[in-house]
């Protein structure tokens, strides 16, 4: 074992070296592959998603011959008698009422599936929502912000005609509570009660079939997260992610942790040691009243984040949607500054998707740039010319943006082209070791949210997935200065810089600079608001 190899090892002594893994870009990789996996099931599948919709339409040629989307897909499996037991995460009602909604929605469908596929079918399905509640005071705090959400939820369920309104209640039970009925039959919140809000979530995207496989990267099952490595889709709907597919001693911890961690988080159980996953686990704290979230459990995920930055000496690769700890950014510039030789590439979206598409400007979002614009400033005055922070774009003219809209709200393009949206979670140590999980680089990620990963130290599993990413973003005529650990960071820098100077549909590659002023220009503190909230 090389030096470099050794000292991984005392960081990261059960990382997965003996293992068959294959890296699946964006959906139209990762889709057919976890198709084929259920298909192939043939005693068990255990799965944990953020979002999975059964709606979703199947993309591989095996599954098309059964059905036209996941739904087909469930019933096929479990008539053959499979089990499948599957946790869908429900959230906040009151804070992300969508998501509550499709939550609710998708147990439904789920229900329906194993009705229809008859009595051979074996399911166990829940959507569960993390048990760990902001505290009272904290609550009473805020109460005129959650009025004017519930007031917001009020007006829109009132605007439905009233079976629409029957039926969008029934799909939201988390937020019927805090609604009373008014005596012409509208909505309007209880003014006194005090809601329940719950911050955090399980956030993560991992499947187990028959304890020989495991499916787990950044990206959910939705017809919406549907894109292709060409991202050739509208701005809106690219969503550039990264799942590994993989055999070996991770499987059986990736089992263990999907069969225990809702009670980790419900504190009946304390968690199981990990040597080859890794996890982040929150749970529900004994009193809370002047909390605004959970307790920490288990933050692997951020532990090896910092182990393995400390012991990178050429290049530090990371692609993720935020990047937002602060004090992860410190541990960073603090190993910059010890070791002048090393250079790091961050590859993050333009703008939060909720910012760029949706024009979302409340408050969290806007303290989520806040936060990561100072993340940003602390790297960039660490390492300086040694550091290149990218946001990719398509390789054409979008639309021409709305006039009336100041520079700092332009956020759905960059440099007059659409957006790429980056969603992946990777991080790469010299080609030492690497990190595909769920989690972000930010606070919630590494503390609150129920997030799963894994770390790759073989050398050749390494390399060989730090070349396929890096290969994405790349013009095809790259040399291999870019791919060097030594001068990638100062060659994609070139490479934006030329694209940046060229009209979008003249461009090569994905790669720009990103575009720091208008996150600063757009963010705002919450003082006393914890990091890990955004």
């Amino acid at each position: 074992m090389t030096d470099i190899g050794a000292r991984i090892a005392q960081v990261l002594p059960g990382a997965a070296q003996n293992c068959d893994v294959t890296v699946h870009l964006a959906a139209a990789e990762a889709y057919p592959a976890l198709e084929e996996a259920f298909l192939n099931a043939e005693t068990e599948i255990w799965a944990s998603f953020l979002v999975f919709d059964l709606q979703t339409r199947l993309r591989s040629k095996a599954a098309q011959t059964i059905g036209e989307t996941w739904f087909d897909l469930l019933v096929h499996v479990l008539r053959r008698g499979v089990l499948v037991n599957f946790v869908i995460s429900d959230v906040d009602p009151i804070g992300r009422p969508e998501m509550h909604r499709d939550a609710t929605r998708s147990l439904r469908r789920f229900c329906a599936a194993a009705e229809i596929a008859g009595p051979k079918a074996r399911l166990k399905v829940a959507a569960a929502r993390h048990p760990a509640c902001t505290g009272a005071g904290v609550r009473l705090l805020i109460w005129p912000y959650i009025q004017k959400k519930l007031r917001a939820q009020a007006k829109l369920l009132n605007n439905m005609p009233p079976a629409h309104r029957s039926a969008a209640l029934r799909d939201l039970p988390g937020l019927v509570p805090y609604l009373r009925a008014r005596p012409d039959g509208s909505l309007a919140p209880r003014l006194r009660v005090l809601p329940s809000l719950f911050p955090a979530v399980h956030h993560q995207k991992m499947a187990v079939i028959d304890r020989r496989l495991l499916y787990i990267g950044g990206l959910d099952l939705d017809e919406s997260r549907y894109d292709t490595p060409e991202h050739q889709r509208p701005g809106s709907q690219t969503w550039h992610d990264l799942q590994l597919m993989m055999t070996g001693p991770a499987v059986a911890e990736a089992q263990t942790h999907l069969e225990e961690f809702r009670a980790v988080a419900n504190g009946d159980t304390p968690p199981s040691p990990h040597r080859h996953m890794l996890t982040t686990i929150s749970s529900k704290r004994a009193f809370d009243t002047f909390c605004f979230g959970p307790k920490r459990c288990v933050f692997q995920i951020r532990t090896a984040h910092t182990a393995l930055a400390q012991q990178a000496t050429q290049l530090i690769y990371l692609e993720t949607q935020y990047f937002r700890d602060r004090r992860f950014a410190k541990d960073l510039a603090a190993r910059a500054k010890a070791e002048p030789n090393l250079t790091m590439i961050l590859i993050l979206p333009a703008a939060p998707d909720d910012v760029a598409f949706e024009g979302n400007r409340s408050p969290d979002a806007r303290f989520g740039e806040f936060t990561q614009a100072r993340s940003l400033k602390i790297i960039r005055r660490a390492f300086g010319p040694r550091l290149f922070v990218g946001s990719p774009a398509q390789s054409r003219r979008a639309p021409a943006p709305d006039e009336r809209k100041p520079n700092s709200e332009r956020r759905d393009q960059l440099m007059n082209a659409p957006l790429v949206y980056v969603h992946a979670k990777v991080s790469i140590f010299d080609d030492a070791a690497a990190i595909v999980s769920s989690a972000n680089l930010n606070g919630r990620s590494f503390f609150w949210d129920t997030e799963s990963g894994v770390s790759v130290s073989a050398p050749c599993d390494v390399e060989s997935l730090r070349r396929r990413v890096m290969a994405h973003w790349l013009p095809k005529s790259a040399g291999p200065a870019a791919y060097a650990l030594p001068t990638a960071a100062a060659a994609w820098e070139k490479i934006a810089r030329q694209n940046a100077r060229m009209p979008p549909e003249a461009r090569k590659g994905f790669l720009l600079p990103h575009d720091f002023a208008a996150a600063e220009a757009f963010g705002h503190d919450l003082p006393f608001v914890p990091d890990e909230m955004v």
